[in-house]
């Protein structure tokens, strides 16, 4: 493998670039692209994605972005076994089936479109009360958030932005510092950085790297 150091700004134009190319094959498919920006909290996902509409758009892209914690489950079956179990946050805080449901099958191939941004407002456990929005074929939806692969949800496409121990460890937040051993499972058990479309190397969000076969232009 080959690690190709790049500027935030250049990786979010090659990003832009892969993933407008790739959404208008999949309009001559009547179809939509759907993308997984997969990473810690410490590593950025949620930003990047939201760094990748702007310019999408800009591309003649509609584009949705759908943050993985406002699909998470309700509380009580969150905190189940504690409010800072890392085996419960990683086996079941984030309600995949929803996500399938409202946002990965209806920008699937046939589906139908029409998209919910959000399912459930975490902060006052309740449905987000959220309205759908219809994403036409060649749109793109970026889901962003952590431990999204390995799990069989359906993206046409996999971002995953990697950090090393050391670094997840020192970037992560205190108050969060419980669930570091879910993402080290995660590591060790699903490997995401094996199988992922594009790996960034995110240790220093001034510097990231991209990493690609040996070979690649």
């Amino acid at each position: 493998m080959r690690i190709r150091p790049i500027s935030p700004d250049l990786l979010v134009t090659e990003l832009t670039g892969r993933l407008a190319d790739t959404a208008t094959r999949a309009a001559t498919a009547a179809a939509r692209l759907r993308v997984a920006v997969d990473g810690a909290p410490a590593a950025g996902a949620n930003e990047l994605a939201a760094a990748l509409v702007d310019p999408l758009r800009a591309r003649g892209r509609p584009v949705l972005h759908v943050r993985a914690t406002d699909f998470l489950r309700p509380a009580s079956l969150r905190f189940e076994v504690g409010r800072t179990n890392p085996d419960s946050f990683y086996e079941g805080w984030v309600d995949e089936a929803g996500l399938r449901r409202e946002v990965l099958d209806p920008a699937g191939p046939g589906g139908s479109g029409r998209l919910l941004p959000s399912l459930w407002d975490a902060d006052a456990d309740r449905a987000s009360r959220a309205r759908y929005v219809d994403l036409p074929p060649g749109g793109v939806v970026l889901v962003s958030g952590p431990l999204l692969l390995g799990g069989g949800l359906p993206f046409d496409v996999t971002i995953h932005l990697q950090l090393s121990s050391a670094a997840l460890r020192r970037r992560t937040e205190p108050a969060q510092e419980w669930a570091l051993p879910a993402f080290d499972r995660y590591a060790e058990e699903v490997a995401p950085a094996s199988f992922a479309d594009v790996v960034v190397r995110a240790d220093d969000p001034r510097h990231p790297a991209l990493v690609e076969p040996d070979g690649d232009a």
